[in-house]
């Protein structure tokens, strides 16, 4: 069965041209060219993956994204024109998995779609768990607890959490975390890394500061181990 991606974006040309090149690999391309559209065809098509502008009529990108994200774990890639840091930033805190900046390269946009679907289908995460009476983390079931009460992570920040616990106590280098979170196109997206990692810490940590359990080994990577 053919993979269903979603697009949503007022650019009819862009529609266009997304669609004639991603329909000869096998795709199902589907196209909305307002927000609450393309919210109808997420919730009617269940898509594999979106691709979402953020200045879009009626409903812009960030809200788009927040209902999305109510919906499914399906990999958003927010492709837009914005360029600042904050709004970059903004686009991962409503739960953005990637961001591409228009003009974009059309190869590269296609191996990002690549590596993003082939890590939602994947099945190969280990089974395992922890608990330490304080948080509480089931890879089996993919919940997480802190202090008796569920911790709502997106799920980008449930795949870099889970590569942290899977390899207790060991440091994982940032070419690891970034090939089997994001995907080999962000090996050296280290500063997109760090984001994410403090995102994990304001999440669980007491005092994302001082952190206990997601630890940084400087120029090398991060480990994850309670230590008081």
């Amino acid at each position: 069965m053919s993979k269903k991606i979603l697009v949503i974006d007022d650019d009819v040309v862009l529609l266009k041209i997304l669609t004639e090149r991603l329909s000869p690999q096998g795709f199902e391309v589907i196209t909305a060219s307002t927000g609450r559209e393309g919210l109808r065809l997420a919730y009617n098509n269940n898509p594999d993956l979106v691709i979402l502008d953020i200045m879009m009529p009626e409903l812009d990108g960030y809200a788009i994204c927040e209902r999305l994200r109510e919906m499914a774990d399906v990999p958003v890639i927010v492709l837009s024109a914005v360029a600042s840091e904050e709004k970059v930033v903004r686009c991962f805190q409503k739960g953005a998995d990637d961001y591409i900046q228009k003009p974009f390269r059309m190869r590269e946009l296609e191996a990002r779609i690549l590596a993003h679907l082939k890590r939602s289908s994947s099945d190969g995460w280990e089974k395992s768990t922890y608990d330490d009476g304080m948080l509480s983390i089931d890879l089996v079931s993919k919940h997480v607890y802190r202090k008796g009460k569920i911790v709502h992570l997106t799920p980008t920040e449930y795949r870099l959490l889970s590569s942290l616990v899977q390899q207790r106590g060991m440091v994982v280098s940032h070419d690891q975390l970034l090939t089997k979170v994001w995907g080999k196109p962000y090996k050296s997206a280290t500063v997109l890394l760090s984001v994410y990692i403090n995102y994990l810490r304001k999440k669980l940590e007491n005092d994302p500061k001082k952190p206990q359990y997601i630890h940084t080994k400087w120029g090398i990577g991060y480990w994850f181990d309670y230590i008081n």
